[in-house]
């Protein structure tokens, strides 16, 4: 594999990603054992398909500001709604990057990281599917799902970079990453790179953001958690 360059792992440059169809890119790397993958659930009667995978940088800042100027609906770690005016800057921040990454610093800017579910099963589901831990618990619609790639997923070279909360990034049980091809983004990964790279855009509470970007980094970026306070 060739050397990640800052504009890869920052998702500023996509011209090596593959499309997959309806809308989706994966590195190339990771297309063959996604489609084995879900070739084999779906002969076990799972309908695997993607929620989201290659997502740019712009892209996930305007899911950022969309949650800062309060257009989006933020969320505790439990997943509970929050008041968005009873928060200072620095717990909105928070707030936000349990669920969704700093531009820049997310693991979709690869296209080694897929967010999957049951689309047959939601189908038939009655509720609304907002992509939540709880739509992939026993009551979930993605229930199956979930313990089809505990048992599987491994086979084909993914594991969940989320399983458990450290206190940074919430569990999410839906989203898998290709080990072998992410590790060389992990690696490529640098603090004063995504510092230039915030500095330079357009993201909403901009100063907040470079005041705590080193213990962000570590908390949510690398996702340390609790440890890297």
């Amino acid at each position: 594999m060739q050397p990640v360059s800052p504009a890869q792992w920052l998702g500023q440059q996509n011209t090596y990603l593959v499309d997959v169809g309806r809308g989706h890119f994966l590195h190339p790397d990771v297309v063959d054992d996604f489609v084995n993958m879900q070739r084999a659930a779906i002969r076990d009667g799972i309908d695997l398909q993607l929620v989201s995978s290659y997502r740019n940088f712009d892209r996930q800042m305007a899911i950022f500001n969309r949650k800062w100027r309060g257009e989006a609906t933020l969320l505790d770690s439990n997943g509970h709604p929050l008041d968005p005016s009873t928060l200072s800057e620095e717990q909105k921040l928070h707030a936000i990057l349990t669920w969704s990454a700093l531009p820049g610093g997310s693991r979709h800017h690869w296209g080694t990281d897929i967010d999957v579910y049951d689309k047959s099963a939601v189908a038939q589901w009655h509720g609304q599917f907002n992509l939540v831990e709880s739509e992939y618990d026993v009551e979930g619609p993605c229930y199956a799902l979930a313990n089809w790639l505990t048992s599987h997923m491994h086979q084909f070279g993914f594991y969940r970079p989320f399983e458990i909360n450290k206190g940074g990034v919430a569990r999410e049980p839906w989203h898998l990453s290709h080990r072998s091809t992410a590790t060389y983004f992990e690696q490529a990964r640098r603090l004063e790179v995504i510092t230039d790279a915030i500095e330079n855009s357009e993201i909403q509470g901009k100063s907040c953001v470079l005041t705590h970007l080193p213990a962000l980094y570590e908390r949510y970026v690398l996702n340390r958690g609790w440890n890297s306070q």
